[in-house]
């Protein structure tokens, strides 16, 4: 009679179960709230390390500085004391992770310090598409960064095929037994990239982490996370791409950016990708002298759309009147009868919720969508599928997000919020299928804003790059 290998491993006279070494590898957890029984934990807690939730210093004129050591935040305004009635005193717990589950002065940490396990080397990339020239130069030059461990920028235009030049760099890392960590600041951009992924690596374990995502069994050698998940890694990567670098909350949170360098091991190198590199980013890899792939060119060949500005005078004002401005009204319209998908993006939450009952008196299956939406994630998957004629959303879709034929419009685009990276971004979601390669785009506003104008000019500028002379 065979018998059946058994899924537990020996160390040291100690049965180890492969669920908790894969669970806990990497990763730094609030010790009395994993999603194991905690009696289990405690048996094996002389396989974890064990670090204080906040660790405190004594700073100039002998004030006491705190830090998180889950969130690495050092803000002393996010720091909170409080009665804690576990330990009977004066505790401080971090504000800024809270949502995590909250870390204080009495909590432990707990992070895998027991035996590690080989990753995989078998690994397929079933994908059968074909580089552009700089493209294909683009993907060498990411590839060198595993070998030679130096950081990389992608700066690739909207449409350029971003997600595929990270392929060959992705095999390259896990074919060496490599654990990957692709994050991004959008959770709209992970449930974009995880299918992708999973489709082209299909015999890789690969686990998609966002606020509330189901619960994923297996040693994930590919990660795909909000970067805001990598609070809960530590020394666990051993290459780190950060998609989407330029966006919210990435660029303004410092905590955030001292995640993506706490993931990785010592080392191991990291790789920006973005169509809107800030000034910021720009400085960085000029100053620590990343390596550097610019793509100014769609992988189909044909220009950006260029926005067209078009003024809806006292659009708020008519909105909340209960009445959608004629000339929105008449786009609207124009790409029902057209059949054409839409996104119509709003500046604040409020007046989108104000005109979405008005515009699904034209259409009853008009949606909206916004970031603290529960079903978000289906209703783009309602556009994508051709089962709505279209959204209504606030910036959470200026990025990350891919629809055959879609056609947009921004209503308020001289608002703050309305950046010139987000309009560039916004702009990039027309015309991205080979088969639609065109597009409208369309401005609204009350007034014609220095941060629109440069959006245009940059979208220009990057078709006359990539084009040089040729007519576009």
């Amino acid at each position: 009679m065979k018998l059946l290998k058994s899924p537990f491993k020996w160390y040291k006279g100690i049965i180890i179960e492969p669920q908790i070494r894969d669970f806990f590898l990497g990763r730094i957890w609030i010790r009395t709230s994993t999603p194991f029984p905690q009696e289990k934990i405690e048996t094996y807690l002389r396989f974890f390390k064990i670090t204080p939730g906040i660790s405190e210093k004594r700073g100039f004129f002998n004030r006491i500085i705190f830090r998180c050591n889950r969130c690495h935040n050092e803000n002393q305004q996010e720091f909170v004391h409080y009665n804690c009635a576990r330990c009977n005193q004066t505790c401080v717990y971090c504000r800024h992770c809270i949502n995590m589950g909250r870390v204080t002065s009495c909590t432990d940490l707990i992070t895998w310090n027991g035996p590690k396990p080989k990753f995989s080397r078998k690994h397929v990339l079933d994908w059968d598409g074909t580089f552009t020239e700089a493209q294909s130069k683009a993907t060498k030059e990411l590839t060198k960064i595993i070998t030679r461990k130096n950081n990389h920028l992608v700066h690739a235009v909207c449409g350029a095929g971003k997600t595929e030049i990270l392929f060959p760099a992705v095999l390259a890392a896990l074919k060496k037994g490599l654990r990957v960590c692709i994050a991004t600041p959008r959770t709209d951009v992970v449930l974009e990239l995880f299918p992708r992924f999973q489709k082209v690596f299909a015999n890789t374990i690969i686990h998609a982490l966002y606020g509330n995502a189901p619960v994923q069994s297996g040693l994930a050698q590919l990660v795909i996370a909000t970067t805001h998940q990598l609070y809960r890694f530590e020394n666990a990567f051993d290459v780190v791409i950060v998609d989407e670098a330029d966006a919210f909350p990435y660029t303004f949170d410092l905590a955030l950016q001292r995640a993506v360098i706490k993931v990785k091991k010592q080392n191991s190198p990291i790789a920006l990708v973005t169509a809107t590199p800030s000034h910021q980013i720009h400085a960085q890899v000029k100053h620590e002298k990343w390596g550097y792939s610019f793509i100014p060119k769609r992988y189909h060949g044909h220009p950006l759309p260029v926005p067209e500005f078009q003024s809806l005078w006292s659009y708020e004002k008519q909105i909340q009147s209960g009445k959608i401005p004629r000339k929105l009204l008449n786009w609207t319209e124009t790409r029902l009868n057209n059949n054409e998908p839409f996104l119509i993006f709003f500046p604040t939450i409020k007046l989108m919720e104000i005109a979405a009952p008005l515009f699904q008196q034209i259409n009853e299956n008009i949606l909206s969508v916004h970031a603290e939406d529960a079903d978000r994630k289906e209703k783009v998957l309602k556009l994508r599928n051709e089962e709505i004629p279209g959204l209504l959303t606030t910036t959470i879709l200026e990025r990350g997000i891919t629809i055959k034929n879609v056609q947009v419009a921004v209503v308020g685009a001289e608002s703050k919020i309305f950046t010139s990276s987000a309009l560039i971004q916004i702009s990039g979601r027309v015309g991205r299928n080979v088969d639609f390669p065109n597009g409208e785009i369309i401005f609204y506003h009350h007034g014609i804003t220095t941060e629109m104008d440069e959006a245009r000019n940059e979208i220009i500028r990057l078709n006359t790059e990539g084009f040089g002379d040729k007519k576009i």
